[in-house]
């Protein structure tokens, strides 16, 4: 859940109720999304399986394609996402998926309905795979799930903050005018101290450095995630992916950075720590 808002050039205050309305919002999907998170098991596999399936009817909203293959597409990632809530291993669940987007990929090409909704499909249910399978259900899952927060969470706040303060030069203006270079990096360092902070605890595989390490690359593609979705608003023409979170807009602009970060954050460890078990090459218990 993103905490960001466009940093850079100063922009309208919103109104005193909108304002009310975003805090009490944050401070339920933050609260309910920890609770979540703490417990693991079926509630977080529930959880990520909401997430991908608001992700893809956002997706299909912004960049609407044939209704017969949309949904072919709906259904495919409810089969996905069935598999996932009951708890089957990552190297079946990314089959299924790959399966999943070759079957619409197919139906696409043979349709002319192109390829769009597949990446959408990816888009959504990639992402939650990996998300299920770094938080498994253990202690070193819960640590690198809220590793991945705080690099996360600290990248979006502190870029808002620090773009605001200092202002500059324009990051991506043609997709996104109000973030600034200086935003960018002041959210990156702020997200590699937080990240480091984790390497301090005993159950920490790894030293500063290399934590600090991986804390700077998920910081940078979170923001790389940031942008995408940025992009693909503007081209869709849209200021929110949708309305489903009192004012916020839609799931995809609070977890955005998040879901490149999480699948970013899964390949890197399962290199070494397997695919079923990755969080053991961040923290083991």
């Amino acid at each position: 859940m993103s905490g960001r808002g466009e940093e850079g050039a100063p922009a309208p205050r919103p109104k005193r109720s909108n304002l009310q309305l975003r805090i009490i919002s944050a401070i339920v999907l933050g609260f309910a999304v920890l609770l979540i998170t703490y417990l693991g098991g079926l509630p977080f596999r529930l959880m990520s399986a909401a997430m991908a399936g608001a992700i893809f009817y956002e997706w299909c909203a912004m960049r609407p394609g044939p209704g017969v293959h949309t949904a072919i597409a709906g259904a495919l990632l409810a089969g996905v996402m069935l598999v996932m809530i009951l708890g089957q291993p990552a190297t079946i669940l990314f089959l299924v998926l790959a399966a999943a987007l070759l079957v619409l990929a197919l139906h696409g090409w043979m349709s002319g309905s192109g390829l769009g909704t597949a990446a959408g499909l990816a888009y959504a249910a990639a992402p939650a795979l990996a998300l299920v399978h770094l938080r498994a259900d253990d202690q070193s899952g819960l640590f690198a799930i809220l590793f991945l927060f705080a690099v996360v969470w600290t990248t979006d706040v502190m870029a808002y903050f620090t773009g605001r303060t200092l202002g500059g030069a324009k990051l991506a203006p043609s997709i996104s005018p109000g973030k600034t270079w200086s935003g960018a990096v002041g959210g990156t360092v702020f997200a590699v101290l937080a990240g480091a902070a984790f390497a301090f605890h005993e159950s920490a595989v790894h030293g500063v450095l290399l934590i600090a390490l991986i804390a700077l690359v998920l910081a940078v593609i979170s923001q790389i995630g940031d942008l995408f979705e940025s992009a693909l608003k503007r081209r869709s023409g849209v200021k929110d992916s949708s309305n489903l979170i009192p004012g916020h807009g839609g799931v995809m602009d609070r977890v955005d950075g998040l879901m490149a970060a999480a699948l970013a954050l899964y390949l890197l460890a399962a290199l070494f720590g397997g695919a079923e078990s990755p969080a053991h090459a961040l923290f083991n218990f």
